[in-house]
Formats: C-alpha cells, sequence, structure tokens
C-alpha cells in the first residue's frame, strides 16, 4: 500500500469514498445533505493535509490531517479517515492511522485527538485505543443518529 498526498486527480476517488459516508449522516457530525462540491471543500479544506492509500493504483481510503486547535492548542492535531467499502475490512484504517500518527510528529505535533467518534461506530471505537488512543470523554447523547436516535460520542486522545 501507498500512502501519499492527494492531487485534484484523486478527487473522483475521493468524493466515491467520503461522500456516501457524509451523506449517510452516521458517523461524522456534518450536514449530510452536501453537494459534491461542498464535501470536496470540507475533506481537502485548505487547513487540512489530505492523503490518499493506494494499491495497484486504486484509492482504497483517504484521511487528511490538520491542526485541532488554535494557540495554545495548536501542538495537537486531528484526523479524519474514511475506507473505500470494498476495500473494508483489510487493514487500511489502520495502515492509515499508523501513517498519520508518524506524519503528526513529523509536522510537530505533539499528540493527536479524535473530537467526536460516534459511540455506535464499532469499528472506530475498536480500532482506536489497540493503537494507543484512549476514550479521554463521553458526550451523552450528543450525536443524532439518524436511525438509532441520540447517541453518544466519544473525546479520544494520544500523545505523539
Amino acid at each position: 500500500m501507498n500512502i501519499r498526498l492527494a492531487t485534484e486527480q484523486d478527487i473522483p476517488a475521493i468524493l466515491d469514498i467520503v461522500a456516501p459516508t457524509l451523506r449517510s449522516g452516521e458517523t461524522y457530525a456534518i450536514d449530510s445533505d452536501l453537494s459534491d462540491d461542498d464535501v470536496i471543500k470540507y475533506w481537502m479544506a485548505p487547513e487540512k493535509v489530505t492523503l490518499v492509500a493506494e494499491e495497484d493504483g486504486n484509492v482504497v481510503g483517504t484521511y487528511y490531517i490538520r491542526q485541532n486547535q488554535g494557540g495554545g492548542g495548536s501542538h495537537v492535531c486531528n484526523c479524519g479517515y474514511m475506507t473505500s467499502p470494498k476495500a473494508s475490512g483489510r487493514g487500511i484504517a489502520r495502515r492509515m492511522c499508523e501513517d498519520s500518527l508518524v506524519r503528526a510528529k513529523e509536522l510537530g505535533y505533539r499528540a493527536m485527538q479524535f473530537n467526536f467518534v460516534i459511540a455506535s461506530n464499532a469499528a472506530a471505537v475498536h480500532l482506536w485505543p489497540k493503537l494507543g488512543f484512549e476514550i479521554v470523554g463521553r458526550l451523552p447523547g450528543a450525536f443524532m443518529h439518524p436511525t438509532l436516535g441520540e447517541t453518544d460520542a466519544l473525546v479520544m486522545y494520544r500523545k505523539l
């Protein structure tokens, strides 16, 4: 697997992965009624470093890394990860997270924080602790899941 910076040529593949996930409204706290342009503006915003994971020339995942807060919190980063449904269950999210931990350190960050991990996102809740993240907070009912209703959101943190 090759993980590299995303380019303009990757936009169609990124849209194929990111748009359905955001529009489902199940794992990201963002408006689910997004145009394709809005999806790309969100995922590839100027303040984010966006990357893609490739296998045999095909994009199978994407992630971004960004500063989580400004000022005194600028040493902590935040990431978002998505894997192609066709490539699910093959360890791609793990590889992207491992890559992000290395890149975050290279970018000068000292910690990584996931602000709003939806508790019903079993894959994320299972994987992130295996990669050293601790649940440091639980926000009861903070996310309105489209089918489950009020769902807890977790704050996860790891020093680099």
